[in-house]
């Protein structure tokens, strides 16, 4: 296989390297997002917890406990959420790492060709082996 083909090969997969760590780059700031919104959901969630504890709790206990079901009920659910949310994403973490150890991999091998190629090409006594 001639040399400048072996290079065109190696710069493909230096571009599809590259468009892997960008989309892997993305996918980890997602999961950076997902669990900073995890935080401020939780966040928001206490503050509510608070506000009914100190709004309903010694005045009116029965409007306290349907108050504190509804809030657990809806927290429960944005975690779900966002914890399936998380999960894609790392799932979508673990396909990109894969292909990029893949390509890797391949690199590794069409470098090895085409030094192979270039140390029989130019051989240093003049004569091709």
């Amino acid at each position: 296989m001639a040399i400048s083909n072996l290079h065109e090969t190696l710069l493909m997969y230096t571009k599809r390297k590259s468009m892997i760590n960008n989309d892997l780059s993305a996918t980890m700031m997602n999961m950076l997002n997902s669990s900073k919104q995890v935080a401020e959901e939780q966040a928001k969630y206490n503050d509510k917890v608070n506000d009914a504890y100190y709004s309903y709790y010694d005045d009116d206990p029965d409007t306290y406990e349907v108050i504190m079901e509804q809030l657990e009920n809806e927290h429960e659910l944005v975690l779900a959420n966002l914890n399936s949310w998380e999960q894609e994403l790392e799932l979508e973490k673990n396909n990109l790492e894969t292909q990029l150890n893949e390509i890797n991999s391949y690199e590794s091998s069409w470098t090895k060709l085409l030094q192979t190629n270039i140390k029989g090409d130019f051989s240093y006594g003049g004569l091709s082996q």
